[in-house]
């Protein structure tokens, strides 16, 4: 070989080998946990300004992460908000805006609801089924709430599913559960417990490879039970505090009697034990060497319930709860430790909701954004690094009557400035959220421009997404109303629970 050839030649490879050696080897993407409570409500954490719930564990969370305080749910019940985080889809526009199946029509009522589906169809890419793609194991623990035999987590992207069904809340918080998906445990075996022990079996199981552990909570939700001892403790708490009249404990909105209180000792306890969970699921994390690269999220999927059902919470300062498309029913309590991106204690006050969640997990993974797929939804990852984000314009679509009280209606969110519209009569109520956070103030009738804005904003966007309304009921009879004189009463329990 002539010698200047070789002398290239060798040059060549000395240089190749240096580049090879600079380049780092390829980093792997995060893992993300992600922990949705049921019924939480936006004061039940210690950190979001309870202070009868105890909540170290989400509190040290919050203090090593960062808390969201305008974080927001798609709906004020659970399904609709739970197909939003798979599909960064609005429910009004997947036609899923009711719990599964929903609350029936009745005589009474002056509209008949509007048709949804039973299912979260299987035609819809999941965050599952997109980060699978990205080279993710996938695992779902809990309630599902989304479809039943066809339509489980298996079907929509989960590599295993532990507890995902149909049902909405569970038969017992204690072994037998009861449950298609989870066997049951030993006499007593309490839920929550249950499903962070086999939530920690698959970070276990897949800890050398990028994971999604999606843990779905049924607590907080009905029915109300909890561990003795836990209980025993709040109610002990509960008696040394200063008495409280119970006309103090709640006052009246809209017919209903409103919690103002948090003084519930099996709540509380029910509380603790989800707050137990999560100190053990990062401990987990933690013993393993993984946290670090994985990504911790909490979250709630609508208001406490504060107006129905036991009442056995208060989302005050904000209005009403569950069910409802004020505040209470619809700001959640949030918290994101993403190690090396968020600051340490740090708060974030800028509106997101939960169809975010989609493209903000795909940019957290380094996996390619799906703009057909989310098209509702926006990456909140520059919130996250503490740039701000532009200005924009949320929705709320409920054209049923809740369990907990509610008429049809929406609501729509710009800037400071909430409007809520009533499908039985067009009226409309408007807030100012920065001066009114417990919308005591309506303003429709003082900036009747602005209501008419923001009502033209809602209006143009239900059909955009093409959003069912309800219809008049040609046989409405408010005399048929239970306990109106003449109606059939309702029977034992009341109306289905969601």
């Amino acid at each position: 070989m002539n010698r200047s050839i070789f002398a290239a030649y060798l040059a060549f490879v000395l240089i190749s080998h240096q580049c090879r050696a600079e380049i780092p080897p390829a980093k792997k993407p995060p893992n993300i946990v992600f922990i949705l409570a049921d019924d939480l409500g936006w004061r039940d954490l210690g950190c979001f300004g309870s202070s009868f719930y105890e909540t170290p564990n989400l509190d040290a969370l919050a203090a090593s992460g960062m808390r969201f305080t305008c974080a927001y749910a798609a709906c004020n019940v659970c399904s609709p908000t739970r197909a939003s985080i798979m599909t960064g889809k609005y429910p009004a526009r997947l036609n899923l805006t009711d719990w599964l199946p929903g609350k029936g029509d009745a005589p009474w009522l002056k509209l008949n609801r509007a048709v949804i589906l039973q299912h979260l169809p299987l035609e819809e890419v999941t965050i599952a089924e997109a980060l699978k793609d990205a080279g993710y194991a996938t695992g779902f623990f809990g309630k599902w709430h989304l479809g039943g035999p066809g339509f489980y987590p298996q079907q929509q992207g989960f590599d295993v599913n532990v507890g995902g069904c149909e049902m909405g809340h569970p038969a017992s918080y204690f072994s037998p559960y009861h449950n298609p998906t989870l066997p049951d445990g030993p006499p007593g075996e309490y839920l929550t417990d249950r499903l962070t022990d086999e939530a920690i079996k698959f970070i276990d199981a897949s800890k050398d490879k990028p994971f999604l552990l999606y843990l779905a909570h049924y607590a907080v939700h009905n029915p109300q039970q909890a561990k003795p001892e836990i209980i025993a403790k709040f109610k002990a708490r509960a008696a040394s505090r200063t008495a409280v009249a119970d006309d103090q404990k709640f006052v009246m909105d809209h017919g209903r009697r409103v919690r103002q209180v948090q003084d519930v000792p099996v709540y509380a306890a029910n509380i603790a034990s989800l707050d137990e969970s999560i100190g053990r699921i990062v401990k987990a994390i933690s013993d393993r060497g993984l946290d670090r690269e994985t990504i911790v999220i909490f979250f709630s999927d609508n208001g406490g319930l504060s107006t129905s059902e036991g009442t056995p919470t208060s989302n005050a300062p904000l209005r009403m709860g569950k069910g409802w498309n004020y505040e209470g029913g619809l700001r959640e309590p949030m918290i994101v430790r993403w190690p090396g991106v968020t600051k340490a204690g740090g708060a974030c006050d800028t509106p997101m909701i939960s169809n975010d969640f989609y493209p903000t997990l795909l940019e957290m993974a380094g996996a390619p954004a799906r703009p057909a797929q989310h098209m509702d939804a926006v990456s909140i990852v520059p919130l996250l690094k503490g740039d701000p984000m532009p200005e924009r314009t949320l929705f709320w679509h409920y054209p049923h009557y809740g369990n907990q009280g509610s008429a049809p209606g929406g609501a729509v969110r710009r800037g400071d400035y909430k409007l809520l519209e009533a499908y039985e009569d067009g009226q409309l109520e408007l807030y100012d959220l920065r001066k009114d956070l417990s919308e005591q103030h309506d303003l429709a009738k003082e900036m009747p421009e602005r209501a008419a804005e923001l009502k033209r904003l809602l209006h143009d966007w239900r059909v955009a997404v093409g959003a069912k309304m309800p219809t008049p009921n040609p046989n409405y009879d408010p005399k048929a109303r239970p306990g109106a004189g003449g109606g059939k009463k309702l029977p034992v329990g009341g109306p289905p629970v969601d």
